[in-house]
């Protein structure tokens, strides 16, 4: 018997991510997952077409989106998946750091699939971490391309965090757009001003009440905001975690909507410094000293920088 999830009217799920891969050739400082070409955990075609399955039962979703990682690696299977996706209706889109875009006649090779099924968003990453030299910027030879073959292109660009000038009140503004998790917390954080714990009471990123799009990992993880899961859906339906999730009873996400990594911490009685660089460094901080209280949410280790 089909189950048909319709989420009420002010819980719209929109969008699925696949992390299609960890595996990245890249070791960016300032990546979130702590992707590497020695990450493991890659969706086979079988798993792709069951959440996919899954995610037909949710009838607020309209955007398929396939990264990582680097979800050029495993091409064939990245191909095949946009395509049961299309056909399934939904939206598509793909994120690439463009490593493949060697010449603008060879990415328009790698490319033309994708512009045959009618990609909707095809986002490039274009900046420092990933070219330092503008001569090799593989990102500018993948825009044209798509520009060529007419894919819908945008660019992702972060940079190198720096204190940029002074707020009305005094507080410095940090430019650059890098989050404070993952790998940028053992990377970039060094120089950078902090903020007294006390002020870090919300999230400016999440809404963990109301989802907006979930991040699907290989070993089943249902992601929040990376690293932070609802559950497994290899051994709970994804339709299911998604309609039974419950903000407030979720160990970590409930205090981080009531106060913020702030609440976080005194919630969970939580050793901690005076101050941070923001609201990311505090709360990757505390989950990170949580993991092994709350492996179930705070999954995959890896994303953590543990094996």
């Amino acid at each position: 018997m089909k189950i048909s999830l319709i989420l009420s009217e002010k819980k719209m799920l929109k969008g699925i991510h696949f992390l299609l891969t960890y595996t990245c050739n890249y070791s960016c400082d300032h990546c979130f997952l702590y992707c590497s070409p020695s990450s493991q955990g890659t969706f086979t075609l079988k798993q792709i077409k069951e959440v996919l399955s899954e995610v037909k039962k949710i009838e607020t979703v309209e955007w398929i989106y396939f990264e990582g990682g680097e979800p050029f690696l495993y091409y064939p299977i990245m191909v095949e998946g946009a395509k049961l996706a299309k056909e399934k209706g939904f939206k598509v889109g793909i994120v690439t750091n463009s490593y493949w875009a060697t010449s603008i006649e060879d990415a328009e090779i790698w490319l033309k699939p994708f512009a045959e099924l009618g990609v909707d968003n095809f986002s490039i990453s274009d900046d420092t971490f990933h070219y330092e030299d503008e001569k090799q910027n593989l990102s500018k030879i993948a825009k044209k391309a798509s520009e060529n073959l007419k894919l819908p292109a945008m660019t992702i660009s972060i940079e190198e965090p720096i204190v940029k000038k002074e707020q009305e009140k005094g507080k410095p503004i940090i430019s650059g757009g890098a989050m404070f998790k993952g790998r940028a917390v053992e990377n970039l954080i060094e120089g950078l001003p902090k903020r007294p714990w006390e002020d870090l009471n919300e999230c400016p990123y999440e809404d963990f009440k109301e989802l907006g799009r979930i991040h699907v990992d290989p070993f089943g993880n249902a992601h929040i905001c990376q690293g932070l899961s609802i559950g497994n859906f290899w051994e709970t339906p994804l339709s299911e975690l998604i309609k039974n999730y419950n903000a407030d009873s979720h160990p970590i996400c409930g205090p981080l909507m009531r106060g913020g990594p702030t609440q976080l911490v005194k919630e969970l009685d939580i050793r901690h410094e005076k101050e941070y660089v923001d609201e990311c460094h505090l709360c990757y901080l505390a989950r990170l000293s949580l993991i092994n209280i709350f492996p179930k949410y705070l999954a995959p280790r890896q994303v953590y920088g543990l094996d």
